[in-house]
């Protein structure tokens, strides 16, 4: 064999062995975790926690983000958590920094407080992925109970896409919609429209994205976006004084108003019911769904029940499955169904495991998805509300 395709063979091997070495590595990678907090507590649980997973690790645990500025640069961590109200440098003025200068995936801690979640939804406007809720009272015991949806949070956190700003506990069983009620084809009584809408990581700023754009004539709306309890209320009430249509927190029973968007309480499933000739609502507390509650699946099982094709469903950013199987239910009971497509997901995870079931009627950038809805209102309503 001639010296230079001996030569060109060898280098082909080793290029491959290289490959096959770099994707061994990166299977094997752990996502490095940067914890700041200014309780000690708080740091040491977190790093326990963290560390007993095998696909993470925490890479230091300090008090403030004073510390964590030269620890950044030193460890080039994945992601961090951050506390939100912290001596010598609030949260946020470092989350403003950090997402001007250098971006990186922030999963906040925040307290089950109104004063905390008003703070927590300004860090997601700022950058910010997602949020842990600190239990108010023995902090250490529900951190732990909540371990498993912690580290949920850090691999979803740690995928996701952040953008530069100007500016061991008992796991939850999983159950399917069927926990709380049964797939009915064909229980259609009206032609009033509705949107419905699901999302998870990242969803506090896609639905601003889409119901701020809606006018004020708008078909009624229900959102079930995954976040605690304490915290719908705040959110449901910070988008209100942003909208044209008014957003509230879902109440048991009330009915759905053309204008009104309506988001599930934390810990409450969000159904669609009928009341004579009105669209109710309907709260459940059964048994977490995908290990969610509210559950997307639910809600759009619902709607594909009680509303079918006279409904628009909406799966936006978000890790898992939840509301895959429930869109997928409302296509085909005729609803006209969207995904939001993954340049501008934070999380392309229930869009994408969507369009991959077929549930999705048609992709789209979060930018265009308001108009969409509103086309196709005027399609089949005859209004013209277009941005």
């Amino acid at each position: 064999m001639p010296a230079n395709k001996r030569i060109a063979g060898m280098a082909r091997s080793y290029a491959h062995a290289v490959l096959i070495e770099y994707k061994v590595n990166m299977q094997n990678r752990k996502i490095k975790v940067l914890v700041i907090d200014d309780s000690a507590l708080i740091r040491g649980v977190m790093k326990e926690i963290i560390n007993r997973e095998k696909d993470m690790e925490c890479v230091g645990a300090v008090p403030d983000p004073l510390v964590a500025r030269e620890m950044i640069k030193s460890l080039n961590p994945d992601m961090l958590t951050l506390d939100v109200e912290m001596p010598r440098m609030d949260g946020l003025d470092f989350l403003e920094r950090l997402m001007r200068l250098r971006p990186m995936p922030v999963l906040m801690v925040s307290t089950l407080t109104e004063r905390g979640s008003d703070i927590t939804f300004r860090a997601l406007e700022l950058g910010a992925v997602d949020f842990i809720a600190k239990p108010k009272m023995d902090i250490a015991r529900g951190m732990e109970e909540y371990a498993a949806e912690i580290t949920d949070k850090i691999r979803a956190v740690a995928q996701a896409h952040v953008r530069k700003r100007t500016g061991t506990p008992e796991i939850q069983e999983k159950f399917s919609a069927d926990a709380i009620l049964p797939s009915v084809a064909g229980r259609f009584f009206s032609t009033e429209k509705l949107i419905v809408i699901g999302a998870s990581t990242g969803g506090t700023e896609a639905l601003k994205e889409v119901l701020t754009k809606l006018p004020a004539d708008s078909s009624g709306v229900l959102v079930a976006q995954h976040m605690p309890e304490h915290f719908t209320k705040s959110f449901a009430d910070r988008l209100n004084g942003m909208c044209r249509i008014s957003v509230k927190e879902a109440e048991h029973n009330e009915r759905i108003l053309p204008g009104h968007a309506y988001i599930a309480p934390g810990n409450s499933h969000l159904l669609l019911d009928r009341s004579g000739a009105n669209y109710i609502v309907k709260l459940d507390q059964g048994p977490p769904v995908n290990r969610h509650r509210p559950s997307v699946d639910v809600l759009f099982r619902s709607a594909a029940n009680v509303a079918g094709a006279n409904a628009i469903g909406i799966i936006l950013t978000g890790m898992g499955k939840d509301g895959v199987q429930g869109l997928l239910e409302m296509k085909q009971a005729g609803s006209y169904t969207i995904a939001q497509d993954e340049a501008s997901c934070v999380v392309f995870g229930m869009p994408k495991e969507a369009i991959a079931a077929g549930a999705a009627s048609e992709v789209l950038p979060l930018k265009d998805i308001a108009n969409r809805i509103l086309e196709h209102l005027e399609l089949h309503c005859g209004k013209s509300s277009r941005i």
